[in-house]
């Protein structure tokens, strides 16, 4: 019998960013975790919400529209996860007027945890994140 395939906890983020305002802040620190080995980079996806409210794709190579490559190292980033309902499950969460980067990725740091829970018989039922806002406010509160 082939040994299972032991991956980390798989998560989504979605970055907005208002008035479509990229910086490329974040993405140099981004790669930095991949490189490391901590995340797993399975898709990156950018778009943009028009002011009508439609959300569409944004070239991932040219993001400011100047005809340079502006982000290369991600060209071709698409494990397939991501497809048209995701991108309109995102209008929720994007305001019109604003682009976000929705990425997937497994956290690769948590592979040998998951790996010694499942050889035990344990199951992961359960998993999130708490927004930082959020965090923020209850510490605040607690004082």
């Amino acid at each position: 019998m082939a040994e299972e395939t032991s991956l980390g906890p798989i998560s989504y983020l979605i970055v907005e960013f208002p008035g479509n305002k990229m910086t490329g802040e974040g993405l140099e620190a981004l790669v930095d975790l991949s490189d490391k080995g901590l995340i797993r980079i399975l898709d990156l996806v950018f778009v943009k919400r028009e002011l009508n409210g439609k959300v569409e794709a944004i070239e991932i190579t040219d993001l400011d529209h100047d005809g340079e490559l502006d982000l290369v190292v991600f060209d071709g980033v698409s494990s397939g996860l991501l497809d048209e309902s995701d991108l309109a499950d995102a209008e929720s969460a994007i305001e019109p007027g604003s682009s976000a980067g929705i990425l997937i990725f497994e956290n690769t740091w948590a592979v040998p945890f998951t790996k010694a829970m499942r050889s035990s018989g344990a199951e992961l039922v359960a998993a999130g994140y708490i927004p930082q806002d959020a965090l923020l406010a209850s510490l605040d509160a607690s004082d």
